[in-house]
């Protein structure tokens, strides 16, 4: 019985690994835009920045107000009848309906709302960095993942190598035609790949783990990768436009220009900058507003049968009023020089950040397009050099089973042959990291095939 659930058990766990889907890295990139922390903090922001610019909107409404209010009066007070004194209990009852509109304001109002307009725009360009900045983490543990898996693999591969060369060499033993150093020395191979298989393993489980908290996927839950490169990795190879004065698109320049989202958080950073410089201006200009109102009471005498009834007295003492204000600053002890000179240098510092950003902006382009291609390159050297070390490897085998070399030979074209695969495999993965980075900075989306949207950022000029 405990044989048969047992064996149940384990044809469950088989077929729930076999029926588990493999996760490709879109698919990791996908899943981490839906469920890391920071980018929602960063939905969250943008969402308070699109309230700010709905505030903004709403200064340009007359602010409405109505206002009721009940007073009782006991011994001596006013008599709103007779403006005379009294006292007597009284009861007074208050409506009133104002509105206030401001005419204009130094043009503040409007620099204020186009400033909260490019504070949307920032928190949109800051959404969409957060998106970029987690796909790329997300790519790079899942490179380093996949790279650690053709190490097990090729470690494992090692162990057969090497178990099957020390079967090999224990018979030639018994024969007279090895000695007994040649099968200590393979008995020494067999334990380093044990070792290496080992440490591969570890590193592969660690490297695993960085990826689920990179999606935020649950740690103990299993996670299965599909392969991200075919035998032939075509796709590497496929041509992208060149950045900078060499060709194609550029990251800078007068042209219509892709820009990455941090270009684009410090290009509305300044927009909002020069906004508010402009609004600090305002405060030199005088101000005009309107104002308009209804009012009226009721008056009742405590204790009394007389008195005009309440429909009368709120229709009778119904009065209206209009009114306009005029403000000029005259002084306010240098804080107004004091708030534009500030707002101007926050402006010109943001300029400079902006016109910075670009710089590095048209470097780290170029230089992932350079790495991209110095991989290619190294993979096709790798490639020729991973068959050459084959072939010397099968060569010296050939020999040590002939007796025309050692175990120190075999072991060094295995060591040669191994390292070579490793770095072929690395050219590849790092291929593929930059050439998903050239794609970044040339406006697209690495998680999906949209293209971000292009525009030509306008410096205005030093002022």
């Amino acid at each position: 019985m405990k044989r048969l659930i047992v064996l149940l058990s384990l044809i469950h766990y088989s077929m729930f690994s076999e029926g588990q889907t493999a996760w490709t890295v879109q698919q990791c990139m996908r899943y981490a835009l839906e469920h890391n922390h920071e980018v929602k903090q960063a939905e969250l922001e943008l969402d308070s920045y699109e309230a700010g610019h709905i505030s903004a909107i709403g200064r340009f409404l007359p602010d409405v107000g109505v206002g009721i209010g009940a007073q009782y009066n006991f011994g001596r007070a006013i008599d709103p009848e007779t403006n005379g004194y009294t006292n007597v209990s009284t009861f007074y009852n208050g409506y009133s309906l104002q509105a206030s509109l401001p005419v204009f304001d130094g043009f503040s109002r409007l620099h204020a709302l186009r400033a909260a307009k490019a504070s949307v725009m920032m928190g949109r360009a800051r959404q969409r960095q957060q998106q970029d900045q987690t796909a790329l983490n997300v790519l790079q543990a899942f490179m380093n993942v996949a790279y650690y898996e053709g190490l097990v693999k090729m470690a494992e591969e090692k162990i057969a190598e090497a178990s099957l060369l020390l079967r090999q060499t224990r018979l030639l033993a018994e024969v007279g035609r090895k000695g007994a150093a040649d099968v200590a020395q393979v008995e020494s191979q067999q334990a380093e790949a044990d070792y290496e298989l080992t440490r591969q393993q570890n590193l592969l489980s660690s490297a695993l783990l960085e990826l689920k908290k990179e999606m935020g996927f649950p740690i103990s839950d299993s996670l299965r990768l599909s392969p991200c490169l075919s035998p032939n990795p075509a796709d590497l190879y496929t041509p992208l436009p060149t950045p900078g004065g060499i060709g194609g698109e550029s990251v800078s320049g007068n042209g219509v220009e892709p820009v990455s989202g941090e270009a684009l958080i410090l290009y509305h950073q300044m927009q909002v900058s020069r906004h508010e410089w402009h609004q600090a201006r305002a405060a030199f200009y005088p101000s005009l507003s309107l104002s308009a109102g209804l009012n009226t009471t009721y008056y009742h005498t405590l204790h009394a049968n007389s008195g005009d009834p309440f429909h009368s007295q709120f229709k009778n003492n119904m009065g209206e009023y209009v009114s306009a204000t005029l403000s000029i600053p005259l002084f306010n002890r240098l804080q107004t020089i004091a708030n534009v000179r500030k707002a101007r240098n926050n402006y010109r510092i943001a300029r400079e950040n902006y016109e910075q950003k670009r710089q590095d902006l048209e470097k780290l382009s170029l230089e992932a397009w350079q790495d991209w291609q110095g991989y290619l390159k190294q993979a096709d050297q790798m490639a020729h050099k991973v068959e050459a070390d084959s072939i010397a490897y099968q060569l010296t085998r050939r020999q040590y089973e002939e007796g025309l070399s050692t175990a120190i030979d075999l072991h060094t074209t295995s060591s040669q042959l191994l390292k070579s695969k490793a770095t072929l495999l690395q050219c590849r993965l790092m291929a593929v990291v930059k050439k998903q980075l050239v794609r970044y900075y040339q406006g697209e989306t690495i998680w999906s095939s949209e293209r971000r949207a292009e525009f030509t950022p306008a410096i205005p000029s030093r002022e």
